[in-house]
């Protein structure tokens, strides 16, 4: 008999649960032992309903307090030195310190997590000693089990996979520390093995990036040595985001099961599995389900290829499950009652896809006739979105194709523009500005919503924006800033904004997903073609450059970043979609400019989160994303200056491919991650204007002149000053009004010390 399985289910909660009682922890409104017992609760409640829905297989350990690698760090006492560690279980207070930053010590560097929208949090071996602090997986599965009497199956980060994600070692060093913690993770398997628990998942997503031989080699070592160990523990080797490498050596290891995604690795792993077949000793987890897509499967075709695979493992050995954890997809699409009819019965979210595997096992173990309705209704469903009119706008489709047959160029080069943006804003050495967003306060916050609801008229709500904007305005120009940015206070999201003003996209009521840490976003569907109907942000851009002398950016999101921070179609290329985006916003710029605005920033921090794990396949992916970027930005006039922003990935593999998007000036994170970025521009140089950011703004502290100066300093030894720009790492949405003031303060007065420092000869 099959069984089915999912590898993760989203911890925020259907009302963001999660989410508030963490924020009301951070505040201080609830006491520890309060706080542990709602997210017990909320824990709890996850497993049930996995249980109800008939799930065979259900996760433990996959809930978190904040993220899950930085819980495998706190689970062998890997703490970043700064934050004066003494041993023990890491306390609320520390493991919240490390993420979120105190004020004596930065938090540590948050990136993305693959190719997706989720972000970790870097471990730092600098220094550390590791040692089994506490044994999360048992004590979850000890929970599952005496609260619901569920045979959980364990979850945890495989080694190779938490050091590769890690920092703070050569990689010289790589096996010196497999040796540290292989013994530690013999140790948590072997209590699992103690308490009586079956299956242990072990997540190694690494294995579907492009690992070397020699990390197989490390994986043979790694997993033969917890075989030897602990031989009665049954181990799924689990994989996804991408078809494995090395595919026969995998399927060798001495583990009990072999987790593919047969979705985003379809080709490779179905080629694989074709030429090599599957060990009979062994079960495979099968990720039939999309685990980061929210489209209802079409079940009927699934079965045909689970039906293959079947054909290869025979059903005893064979776990239906999701590609990956749902921890990527909002949680239920029950609540959602204002999507138009032909999209909500299109979709599945987490809950829905509990239900998709369910029926997709009962297919294989008790025949078609016995799920035939379900087969029906997701086969009419998928079908029916297809022919909407939403997805066929012959006009948009032809206008997309005639642009994109053409080569986006500026009308002249950088050199002949900067010298004309020079003449034209007179700026002074070592220009300062923000990166767009201001606070997003409880009045802001609270106006939007009456504003929402009807309580307040279209009159009202827009009086109030431009207060807002007149108080951040003058605040700009009393803090000294060269460059300024109306505040984005009518936006609640810089995805969603969009969204809401572009034809083709729909919104949901609760499609919540976790981003990092508390921070929730409900990504927009993508589910028709994108038109441009109206200026979306002329507007406000243009009030806020009335009330001042000094240059305000007009503020869009890119393309790629739009595309990557939505949930998006499938019936046509993601290639298709961006080029769609990319002309609808190139007449926003137009309209911008048109209006009188003279820096434009076309922001594009997801391109990275984009980018192919293979390498083979980046190269094509970098092209069409910088071609839609620069279609975006290439029909405006030289002195126009035009910037982009990039923020929380690495981006050092790719400095050719973001000067080829010829921006004018590039803001780019790289306080958060202490300044490594710098290194990227010791090997490779860059001709255009850059701003790299001198302070990290998802922490609450203040930074001192000094930390900033350093950071200048550094970012100057590489640099062209000539070019350089100084400004935060991100927009300032999340923060306080005092520590935001405060902050961009000190980092004028660290950009006077540089004019100081840097002024002559330039």
């Amino acid at each position: 008999m099959a069984k089915s399985s999912v590898l993760g289910y989203p911890r925020i909660g259907g009302n963001r649960e999660w989410k508030k009682a963490l924020e009301a922890f951070w505040a201080g409104k609830l006491e520890q032992d309060e706080f542990e017992s709602q997210l017990r609760d909320i824990r709890v409640n996850h497993w049930r309903k996995q249980q109800e829905q008939g799930i065979d297989y259900i996760p433990v350990g996959d809930f978190s307090y904040y993220d899950q690698v930085l819980d495998t760090a706190a689970m062998f006492g890997i703490v970043p030195v700064r934050f004066g560690y003494k041993g023990g279980p890491v306390q609320p207070s520390l493991y919240y310190g490390i993420a979120r930053g105190t004020k004596e010590a930065t938090a540590s560097e948050m990136t993305k997590w693959f190719n997706t929208n989720y972000h970790y949090i870097v471990p730092e071996l600098d220094g550390a000693q590791p040692v089994l602090t506490e044994n999360k997986p048992l004590i979850a599965y000890r929970e599952a089990k005496e609260t619901l009497g569920i045979e959980g199956r364990p979850v945890l980060i495989g080694p190779l996979t938490f050091l590769k994600l890690s920092k703070g070692y050569k990689p010289s060093e790589l096996d010196g520390w497999i040796d540290r913690l292989l013994p530690l993770y013999i140790q948590v398997l072997n209590e699992l093995a103690q308490e009586g628990v079956e299956w242990v998942q072990v997540d190694e997503p690494v294995l579907a990036t492009n690992v070397s031989a020699e990390d197989i080699e490390r994986v043979k070592r790694i997993y033969g040595a917890i075989a030897s160990a602990v031989p009665s523990l049954k181990i799924l080797l689990q994989t996804y985001f991408e078809s494995v490498e090395f595919y026969p050596d995998l399927v060798a290891l001495p583990v009990a099961g072999i987790g593919l995604d047969f979705v985003h690795g379809l080709q490779g792993n179905l080629a694989a599995i074709r030429e090599f077949g599957f060990p009979q000793d062994k079960t495979l987890g099968a990720g039939i389900i999309d685990g980061r897509g929210i489209w209802r499967a079409d079940l009927r075709e699934k079965l045909k290829l689970v039906r293959e695979l079947e054909g290869i493992v025979t059903s005893d050995r064979l776990i239906i499950q999701s590609s990956c954890s749902l921890l990527h997809v909002p949680v239920t699409t029950a609540a959602e009652s204002k999507l138009p009819e032909e999209l909500k019965n299109a979709l599945a979210f987490a809950d829905e896809k509990l239900s998709e595997l369910v029926v997709l096992t009962k297919a294989i173990n008790g025949g078609e006739l016995s799920v035939e309705q379900e087969l029906s209704s997701s086969e009419a469903a998928v079908g029916a979105l297809g022919r909407s009119a939403a997805r066929n706008r012959t006009e948009v489709r032809t206008a997309v194709a005639a642009i994109s047959g053409q080569e986006p160029v500026r009308s002249k080069p950088f050199g002949d523009r900067h010298a004309a943006q020079q003449s034209k804003w007179q700026l002074p050495i070592f220009p300062t500005t923000t990166i767009g967003s201001f606070p997003q306060t409880a009045e802001v916050r609270k106006a939007r919503q009456l504003w929402r609801k009807g309580e307040w008229s279209n009159e009202q709500y827009n009086a109030f924006i431009r207060e807002q904007i007149d108080v951040w305005i003058g605040l700009q120009e009393d803090i000294g800033l060269d460059v300024l940015v109306h505040g984005e206070f009518e936006r609640t999201d810089m995805v969603e904004f969009f969204g809401e003003k572009l034809a083709g996209f729909a919104f949901t009521q609760f499609g919540w997903v976790q981003s990092y840490g508390s921070r929730c976003v409900k990504p927009p569907i993508i589910y028709g073609d994108v038109a441009f109907e109206e200026a979306m942000t002329v507007e406000e851009t243009q009030y806020a450059q009335s009330k001042t002398k000094q240059p305000v950016k007009g503020m869009l999101t890119g393309p790629i970043t739009i595309m990557n921070w939505s949930f998006v179609r499938e019936d046509i290329t993601r290639e298709q979609i961006a080029y769609q985006l990319a002309y609808a916003l190139r007449q926003e710029v137009e309209a911008l400019e048109k209006a009188g605005i003279g820096m434009i920033q076309v922001d594009e921090p997801a391109v990275r989160e984009g980018l192919p794990l293979k390498a083979k396949d980046q190269a094509n992916y970098l092209d069409w994303a910088v071609k839609a970027f620069r279609m975006t930005t290439c029909t405006v006039q030289p002195e126009t200056q035009i910037h982009t922003h990039m923020c929380y990935c690495e981006f050092h593999d790719m400095i050719d491919s973001i000067e080829a998007m010829d921006a004018d000036v590039i803001s780019i994170e790289t306080s958060r991650s202490h300044g490594e970025l710098i290194h990227s521009f010791e090997e490779n140089t860059y001709g255009l204007g850059i701003g790299l950011g001198v302070y990290d703004i998802h922490s609450p502290r203040v930074p001192s002149v000094d930390e900033m100066t350093n950071m200048i300093d550094r970012a100057l030894r590489v640099l062209d000053p000539k070019l350089f720009w100084i400004n935060p790492d991100c927009g300032l949405k999340t923060r306080g009004l005092e520590e935001t003031v405060a902050s961009l303060r000190n980092m004028v007065d660290a950009t006077k010390l540089a004019r100081e420092k840097h002024s002559v000869g330039v």
